[in-house]
C-alpha cells in the first residue's frame, strides 16, 4: 500500500499542478517510486499516451518529473469543454459522449468515480507514494455533493491534504482562512498544512502573517514558495495565456498565434517560445498581426464554431492580406482543418453548426465523425515548400488527436507522412502545404518539439529577414528535465520537508 499526499487549492490557478510536479521530482530524487494523480481534469490541453488513450496535459508534465511514461490511470476522468456549458467526457482515455454541466454533475460524476477508484487501486499496488492534485477549491458549496476530485478522493484514501494559496493574486490569507471555514469538521481534519505560493520579495517580512495563519487556523504553514519566473513547464489550461507575451519584439522572429475562443493544445508552441531568437505571442484581433513574421492557427476543441468566429471577425481577409505580404500561415490540427475549403459536421459531433465555409488557404474538406482518432506517431517531413525553400526532416515524433478526416486534392503538396501510429507501421498523409510556400498545416501535435524541425522552420524565417542561420542550441526535452530539477530545488529549499514527511507517514491520525 502506498503513502499519499494531496494538494488542494483555495481556487484554480494557485499552482497546485506545479507543486505536484515539484514533489514528484523531489520524491523521485529520494529514490521513491512516485506517481502523480488527478481524478478529474477539466482542460483543453490534452495528450495521447503510448497506447492511444487521452489524458490531461498537466499530468504528463508530472509524469515526466516522476520519471514515468504518462498513463491514463494518472488522470482517469477528463472533461474537455466544447462551449455552451457542455464538455466532452473522457473516461479511462476514451470519450463517452458530450454532456452539459448539469447532466454531468447531477447524474454522471458519481458514476465516473468508479473509474477513479479503479485507477487508484492499480496505482496503490505499484507505487510507494501518490502525489494527488485536486481541482479548483474544495469549498465550492454548490459542487461538493458531486465533487469527485477534492475531498471525496482525500476521504476515500485517508489522504492528508496541503492547502495552497497564491499570494501573487492577493487575498491569500483570507482565502486560506475562508476555505477552511467552509469545510466541514471531517474535511478540515484532512488538512494538515498550508502553503503560500508565488511570494515575491523578502520572505522574512511575511513572518507575522505566518504566525497569524497558524494561530487562526491551527494548521502549520509548511512553507512560503517564491515566485519562480521562466518555469518552462507545460501550462494546464488557457487561463495561463494571460501571462504570455503581448506583442512583437525587435531583432527576433515574431510568431503570432491566433487566440481562437476554444483554443486547445497551445502547449504545441511552448518550444518555440523557448528559442532565444523567437518571440511567440497570442493575438485576438486581426489588427494585432502587424509586426508578425508568421501566423499560427492552433488547435480547437470546437473547430466549426472557432472557424465561424474567424470569418465573422474578418480573419479570412486579414490572413489573405498577410500572405500577400509574402508571410506564411501555419495550422496545427483544428487550425489545419480551418485552412481548407470547408469543415462539415453532419452528426453535430462538436456543435449545431453542420457546415462552415473554410478559409480557402489550403485545398481540402474536413468531415467530422463521432469516432476520435488518438495516436502517438512517428512521421517524416518530405520536401515541405516554405517561402521558396524546402524543409526535410527525418523522424519526427508527436501525436494525433482529432475527430475530423480531411480529404485533399492534388493541387497542394503533402509533405507530412505518418510512418507509425501507436507503433503500428503505416504511410498516411496528415497535412498539406501550398506549393508557393506561403502556408502549410498538419495534424501532428508536438511537431515543434522536434529540435531539428523547429530550427529549420525558424531559420527559413530568419533568412527572410536577411539574417544568418543558427544551429540547434535548444534541446527541448533535455531542457525540460533541467527545469524539473530547478523547480524541485526551489520547492525543497522552501518547504519544511521533514515535517512534510511526518505528515505523509502519519496520514490523517
Amino acid at each position: 500500500m502506498a503513502q499519499y499526499i494531496m494538494l488542494q487549492g483555495t481556487s484554480s490557478h494557485v499552482g497546485k499542478s506545479i507543486l505536484t510536479t515539484a514533489l514528484c521530482r523531489i520524491f523521485l530524487q529520494e529514490g521513491q517510486r512516485v506517481v502523480p494523480f488527478k481524478a478529474q481534469n477539466m482542460a483543453l490541453n490534452s495528450y495521447v499516451t503510448a497506447d492511444g488513450l487521452e489524458m490531461g496535459r498537466a499530468q504528463v508534465a508530472q509524469a515526466e518529473a516522476a520519471g514515468l511514461l504518462p498513463m491514463v490511470d494518472m488522470n482517469p476522468v477528463l472533461l474537455k469543454p466544447t462551449g455552451n456549458a457542455c464538455s466532452q467526457v473522457i473516461i479511462d482515455g476514451r470519450p463517452v459522449g458530450n454532456m452539459s454541466a448539469r447532466e454531468y454533475h447531477k447524474g454522471y460524476a458519481i458514476k465516473a468515480f468508479e473509474a477513479v477508484k479503479a485507477a487508484l487501486s492499480r496505482l496503490d499496488k505499484a507505487y510507494d507514494t501518490l502525489v494527488i492534485e485536486g481541482a479548483g477549491s474544495p469549498a465550492e458549496i454548490n459542487l461538493k455533493d458531486h465533487d469527485i476530485v477534492n475531498m471525496r478522493v482525500a476521504k476515500y484514501l485517508g489522504a492528508p491534504v496541503l492547502l495552497v494559496a497564491d499570494i501573487d493574486r492577493g487575498g491569500s490569507l483570507a482565502a486560506l482562512v475562508g476555505t477552511l471555514e467552509l469545510l466541514d469538521d471531517e474535511e478540515r481534519a484532512h488538512v494538515k498544512g498550508l502553503i503560500i505560493n508565488k511570494f515575491r520579495g523578502d520572505v522574512s517580512l511575511f513572518t507575522p502573517a505566518v504566525e497569524f495563519l497558524e494561530k487562526k487556523t491551527g494548521k502549520p504553514v509548511l512553507g512560503v514558495i517564491p515566485y519562480i519566473g521562466d518555469l518552462g513547464i507545460d501550462d494546464e489550461d488557457s487561463v495561463s495565456l494571460e501571462d504570455k507575451g503581448a506583442g512583437p519584439l525587435a531583432d527576433t522572429v515574431n510568431i503570432a498565434v491566433v487566440k481562437v475562443p476554444k483554443i486547445s493544445n497551445f502547449t504545441d508552441f511552448d518550444s518555440l517560445s523557448r528559442e532565444g531568437d523567437a518571440t511567440l505571442y497570442y493575438v485576438s484581433h486581426p489588427d494585432e498581426l502587424s509586426g508578425a513574421d508568421a501566423v499560427i492557427l492552433p488547435g480547437s476543441k470546437n473547430t466549426t464554431e472557432d472557424l465561424w468566429f474567424l470569418k465573422e471577425h474578418g480573419w479570412d481577409k486579414a490572413l489573405a492580406a498577410f500572405m500577400e505580404q509574402g508571410k506564411p500561415v501555419v495550422g496545427i490540427c483544428g487550425g489545419y482543418q480551418m485552412m481548407g475549403n470547408a469543415v462539415v459536421d453532419p452528426d453535430g459531433s462538436e456543435s449545431d453548426l453542420r457546415s462552415v465555409e473554410g478559409l480557402h488557404i489550403l485545398q481540402g474538406t474536413t468531415t467530422f465523425s463521432p469516432e476520435k482518432l488518438t495516436f502517438q506517431v512517428t512521421a517524416e517531413c518530405r520536401s515541405l515548400p516554405f517561402l521558396g525553400e524546402s524543409i526535410d526532416a527525418g523522424t519526427l515524433t508527436g501525436y494525433e488527436i482529432h475527430m475530423g478526416r480531411t480529404d485533399v486534392d492534388g493541387s497542394d503538396a503533402h509533405p507530412f507522412i505518418v510512418t507509425s501510429r501507436s507503433k503500428a507501421p503505416c504511410q498516411i498523409t496528415v497535412g498539406a502545404a501550398r506549393t508557393d510556400g506561403l502556408a502549410w498545416g498538419t495534424y501532428i501535435h508536438g511537431i515543434f518539439d522536434n529540435d531539428d524541425f523547429r530550427r529549420r522552420f525558424l531559420n527559413v524565417l530568419r533568412r527572410q529577414k536577411g539574417w544568418e542561420d543558427l544551429p540547434v542550441s535548444l534541446h527541448y526535452r533535455e531542457e525540460k528535465e533541467a527545469k524539473y530539477d530547478r523547480l524541485a530545488a526551489v520547492v525543497r529549499e522552501s518547504l519544511d520537508m521533514p515535517r512534510l514527511q511526518r505528515i505523509i507517514e502519519e496520514g490523517i491520525r
